[in-house]
């Protein structure tokens, strides 16, 4: 497979580190540690190399959020906090941090295909970090190419002037990572409006009771946050949102 895109090695180096960082975690293993002494002047193939370390390290951000399912997870756990009527509660580093482990649990079969096609051979010393890279991309595009609605896919391959290919292989990766992030978009407003629907209702419920009663100074969110909250308690709403979540990605 050709991967036609200039920045394809830097993606699929990162790609290799995104998936060696569960393994780091667990302690099976990692990458050669770097060891750096003042007094001692490094030959510049070593230099390079750090050099190059440090820029895939660079783009692992830019890779979980856009190539894996955090997109999708940390909208929707938005929307939960929106709907709710909360402001900062759960605080912005709980729902990120949340949606990072969730990213990793969804990912896992990707996450794993890449250690032992990509990551292991690599640490191994049976391949460079380019081929590595090369064939670490492969479960990213398969796992991109299943979440991308079709239409949207379409999209960015008529923009490019591309003919709509048969399968995977045809496709760019420059196209495949625009078209999944604005998929992985669609897909989270999609569950975002189920998710607002009963607290929407809560709220016209409460203010046509206030209304009816006269009672015109009384906040409607000061009565309909603590129902929309025991709402959300009573249904085990977390656990639905997060079931939700696994679910939109494994195909229900």
């Amino acid at each position: 497979m050709t991967l036609k895109t200039p920045l394809a090695p830097i993606i699929a180096g990162a790609a290799v580190l995104l998936a060696s960082a569960p393994v780091w975690a667990a302690g099976n293993g990692g990458l050669p540690a770097v060891t750096i002494n003042p007094g001692s002047s490094s030959s510049p193939s070593q230099t390079i190399g750090i050099l190059a370390l440090l820029t895939l390290l660079s783009f692992l951000p830019a890779i979980l959020l856009t190539m894996t399912a955090f997109t999708r997870v940390v909208t929707v756990l938005s929307f939960v906090r929106s709907a709710l009527g909360l402001q900062q509660t759960p605080p912005n580093q709980v729902l990120i941090g949340l949606a990072l482990f969730l990213t990793f649990f969804i990912m896992s079969p990707t996450l794993t295909a890449i250690n032992h096609q990509a990551l292991h051979p690599y640490l191994a010393g049976h391949l460079t970090l380019t081929r590595a890279g090369a064939k670490a991309l492969v479960p990213l595009r398969k796992f991109m190419y299943q979440q991308t609605r079709t239409s949207d896919l379409a999209l960015f391959l008529k923009l490019d002037h591309i003919k709509p290919p048969h399968g995977l292989a045809g496709v760019p990766t420059m196209a495949l990572i625009p078209a999944f992030i604005i998929s992985e978009l669609k897909t989270a407003f999609e569950i975002g409006v189920y998710i607002y629907i009963p607290f929407v209702v809560i709220d016209m419920v409460v203010s046509t009771i206030l209304m009816s009663m006269g009672m015109m100074m009384v906040p409607p969110t000061l009565i309909s946050l603590p129902l929309k909250l025991l709402l959300f308690v009573l249904a085990n709403g977390w656990s639905l949102v997060v079931q939700s979540l696994v679910m939109s990605f494994h195909g229900g």
